[in-house]
């Protein structure tokens, strides 16, 4: 049954997305009034809407074979940015060449995105965890495995163009993923006479563009967490040499680096003096991302990436470290702040995490209790609220952290999650409720 989903599924997306790029908006309109007729028109004896369904399907048939016969050679070039982010539609230039012979008007140019459906695999799994959500067997429509599309491109008008003349048009794109944004050539159309179907020529072009996760403003709170010694001081942090602030003047000793000899009181005392160091008290935050989400958690796995992302850009990392700590093929530990990594850094490295499948949660236990002796302060993103995590925040709270929790869930698990028993319930644990986080993160802020 879900083989045969899949595949009306895969024909329904494709004609879509046929329909979408070889019909123009007056088009798109012929096809509803073509239906409508068609719909009316079964009676022949009492109404003479099937008429109107003659006439339209006759049109749109030359419309669509006058399309046909639309040919060209271009060249093309786009000027993309680096990075986009969910949600915020982004402008690049695209310049494109008529080597042709004849001048060209009524010009439109089209992206041409990466197939990125499902596999068979993957639509049944999701569709298996939303029918034990949901309650309900098949929908084409509402179900996450057919919200597939990664971004929404508008054709853009290209202006006349002569023989081997060149133009550059702006083209708009809206990402609607994070990751890897792979677009893999453009398409020139021209409208047929009627102005109902586009000719379309290809041109490859491979170019990808790493979408960013979405951030949500954060309220202005202080972090868990105070200075404590780092070992090795600003070696971790600042960008060359040693890493200690200068504190006084004291007598060579045997072994000591000759970079660190004050040349003018040795002049002035005329015996050699060396600059005494002590080691730096840093601020080290622990940001630590649950990544064990199965497919009915698709949704609150996006938005703790968001609220990760959203912190590892907003928390001050000129006077302090943080470390990114996640699992996914494998334990990540990524640190940033103090010369050592940029923020755009850490959000290219959340761009690409994946819910992990192949471990347990006991390998971000592991690597969250490697790096715990130094860290001042975590902040903790999870998924859900089981013995697992349970215990987690528990040996943390014991180690003596101070902790800032949020627990991502879905709109169905955070009412329960909010009615648990007395002794299962999360305490001081924050829940954030996916679609409603930006909001949730708003109230945080007026509670701490």
């Amino acid at each position: 049954m879900f083989r045969l989903s899949y595949r009306l599924y895969r024909l329904g997306s494709w004609l879509q997305h046929g329909i979408r790029r070889r019909f123009t908006p007056a088009g798109h309109l012929a096809l509803a009034g073509l239906a409508a007729c068609g719909a009316l028109g079964i009676d022949m004896d009492q109404t003479v809407a099937f008429q109107g369904f003659a006439l339209l399907l006759s049109l749109l048939g030359v419309a669509w074979i006058a399309a046909a016969f639309f040919r060209g050679r271009f060249a093309a070039q786009r000027w993309l940015p680096r990075f986009a982010t969910v949600g915020q539609p982004f402008r690049y230039l695209v310049t494109i060449r008529n080597r042709n012979a004849r001048t060209l008007e009524h010009l439109e140019l089209l992206e041409n995105l990466e197939d990125s459906r499902p596999s068979l695999a993957e639509y049944v799994a999701t569709q298996r965890a939303e029918f034990r959500r949901r309650r309900f067997r098949f929908s084409l429509h509402g179900s996450p495995a057919h919200r597939h599309r990664r971004a929404v491109s508008w054709p853009a008008n290209v202006p006349s163009l002569r023989p081997n003349a060149e133009v550059e048009v702006p083209v708009e794109m809206m990402p609607l993923r994070r990751g890897p944004l792979r677009l893999t050539g453009l398409s020139v159309g021209r409208p047929d006479p009627i102005g109902w179907c586009r000719g379309l020529v290809s041109l490859p072009l491979p170019e990808t563009v790493l979408v960013l996760p979405r951030r949500y403003p954060l309220p202005a709170f202080a972090l868990p967490g105070v200075r404590q010694y780092q070992p090795g001081g600003v070696a971790l942090a600042a960008a060359i040499g040693e890493s200690e602030e200068f504190v006084s003047l004291r007598d060579y000793r045997p072994g000591d680096p000759r970079r660190h000899i004050h040349w003018r009181s040795w002049a002035r005392l005329g015996k050699p003096i060396v600059k005494e160091f002590e080691d730096e008290f840093l601020v080290r935050h622990a940001l630590i991302l649950d990544t064990f989400a199965g497919p009915d958690r698709t949704e609150a796995f996006e938005e703790a990436i968001s609220v990760a992302a959203s912190f590892a850009c907003t928390v001050n990392t000129q006077e302090s470290l943080l470390d990114l700590m996640f699992v996914g093929t494998q334990a990540v530990c990524f640190t940033t702040g103090r010369g050592l990594g940029q923020a755009e850094q850490a959000l290219e490295v959340l761009a690409s995490v994946a819910p992990c499948a192949e471990r347990g949660f006991n390998a971000l236990r592991e690597l969250v209790f490697r790096h715990v002796g130094a860290v001042c302060g975590c902040i903790v993103i999870l998924l859900d609220w089981d013995a697992p995590r349970r215990e987690l925040v528990r040996q943390l709270r014991l180690a003596g952290l101070p902790l800032l929790v949020l627990l991502v869930a879905t709109t169905d698990a955070a009412p329960a999650l909010r009615a648990l028993p007395p002794d299962e319930r999360p305490g001081d644990v924050h829940i954030l409720e996916a679609g409603r986080v930006a909001e949730g993160l708003i109230e945080l802020g007026g509670k701490l």
